[in-house]
């Protein structure tokens, strides 16, 4: 998502490639039954979705809420584009509308909306908080809010390198500069309580893959997470940060974490939270 304040928003540091956009489907179907468990709007509700991306997200809501009529909203017309022919050819038929819009300047009325979905867009504003507040404003008093993020201090893994846990570094590094932040699944339950919301329930949810579990290593391990931190080399090596030789070895230990008798950990944090009776003017 982006604004006219460059002070309240960041780029997105992953860039909007079409290995970005295999990828962000990778990670939606693999985590698909971890993060959507227990999300599954009613049928006649109204469901906004922030920063939808390329869809991957959407087909996901559409799938559990079939009744729920979804508006998909994203600053991106190419991201848009491939949203609609996403969810055209793996949910045919789901009520969805889109909407091209800057999540600070939304095109709706006050209390517009019965529940509102935020997954992994946090992560890349520079001021969070202001986003969680201004979203109040289009949800109905009483409305929920689920927000998703990950964080990439709770990555752990067998076998353990310094050279791979430098390269999950330098990524944390060039989106902070950027004005993202990667850690920031630690920090939901403050910001949503910062920003007016009640009710509100945290709850960490864990990948762990290893040689059992081979649809994790490959959807999660080395087709979500390990290709996130690779995509970043040339950034990391233009701002210095590294030297191709130690990122490369990184990248490669990392990839051995997804071999025989290695093992990778990470957390994501799913918020639920209501907007208080009576606030559906907040965020003004």
């Amino acid at each position: 998502m982006t604004s006219p304040e460059a002070s309240v928003t960041a780029g997105y540091v992953h860039g909007y490639s079409e290995r970005e956009a295999a990828r962000l489907g990778d990670q939606a179907d693999t985590l698909a039954a971890l993060l959507h468990a227990g999300t599954a709007y009613p049928a006649g509700s109204r469901v906004l979705e922030i920063g939808c991306g390329v869809g991957a997200q959407t087909i996901q809501l559409a799938r559990a809420g079939p009744g729920a009529h979804i508006v998909a909203v994203d600053h991106a017309d190419d991201s848009l584009a491939q949203a609609r022919a996403r969810v055209a050819a793996h949910a045919p038929g789901a009520d969805v509308e889109w909407c091209h819009a800057d999540l600070f300047d939304l095109p709706f009325a006050e209390a517009e909306f019965d529940h509102v979905f935020v997954c992994f867009v946090l992560e890349h504003l520079s001021d969070p908080r202001q986003a969680l507040t201004a979203l109040r404003r289009v949800l109905r008093p009483e409305g929920t809010i689920t927000v998703i993020e990950g964080d990439h201090g709770s990555a752990f893994f067998h076998p353990t390198s310094a050279y791979a846990q430098a390269a999950i570094e330098r990524q944390v590094q060039l989106q902070s500069a950027s004005g993202g932040n990667a850690l920031i699944g630690r920090q939901v339950q403050p910001l949503l309580a910062q920003a007016g919301y009640e009710d509100i329930v945290v709850r960490p949810r864990t990948v762990y893959a290893d040689q059992t579990r081979p649809a994790l290593v490959d959807g999660f391990t080395r087709n979500t997470f390990i290709a996130m931190v690779a995509s970043a080399r040339a950034d990391a090596l233009a701002a210095g940060l590294t030297t191709a030789a130690d990122w490369d070895r990184g990248i490669t230990d990392l990839h051995r974490t997804a071999q025989a008798n290695g093992t990778f950990h990470y957390t994501f944090f799913k918020a639920v939270a209501v907007n208080p009776p009576g606030a559906a003017t907040a965020g003004r």
